[in-house]
């Protein structure tokens, strides 16, 4: 019996957009629309089952980059965020990093974020609001892992290195503070 022509193999994300898998699924009643939503880590792209492996490509891209986009402008709560927290602790430091309390603060304009161990208490500034949530899920991460190693030491940096996007979110901020950086250039005139 030859493979079911309605569902594509469960595929990694082009252009390293990330470490969740995507799952295109064919529909010959879908005539013209693509859509796309998430389901657990995966992401599920709905496409008419005529489109060329050229095109399903290039859909399930502009499909990532709307659910980013999407999920950018989405702002967590401080009880959405302590159980986010939780879930980062389980999924990548088996949940031995547990927070006292998660919450967003408008007094680090410096930091992106901050770890006080003794209180188990952390704290992400204001401004990563509607940044992308792996840079969220980054900060997060690193704060965790300043539950269970104080310092930036070695042992510190081999702990945070479960976190799968940590080079891309340190990215992310870099450029994030770089262009903070940059000159303002002056108004044309007339405008």
């Amino acid at each position: 019996m030859p493979a079911d022509p309605q569902r594509s193999v469960t595929s990694r994300p082009p252009r390293g957009s990330g470490p969740a898998a995507v799952e295109v699924r064919r529909s010959s009643r879908r005539s013209r629309t693509v859509s796309a939503y998430r389901e657990g880590d995966r992401t599920i792209v709905l496409i008419p089952a005529r489109m060329s492996e050229a095109e399903e490509q290039r859909w399930v891209t502009v499909m990532l980059d709307k659910l980013a986009a999407q999920e950018s402008k989405k702002v967590l709560g401080d009880r959405e965020l302590t159980e986010r927290a939780e879930r980062l602790s389980a999924q990548y430091f088996e949940g031995r990093a547990r927070p006292a309390s998660v919450r967003w603060v408008t007094n680090q304009n410096t930091r992106w974020g901050s770890c006080t161990p003794s209180e188990g208490s952390i704290r992400l500034s204001h401004r990563l609001q509607g940044m992308p949530e792996y840079v969220v899920d980054y900060v997060l991460c690193h704060e965790l892992a300043h539950l269970l190693v104080p310092g930036h030491g070695p042992r510190f940096w081999r702990l945070l290195e479960a976190y799968p996007r940590t080079e891309r979110a340190r990215g992310y901020l870099e450029g994030v503070v770089a262009a903070g950086r940059l000159p303002h250039l002056p108004h044309a005139r007339g405008e």
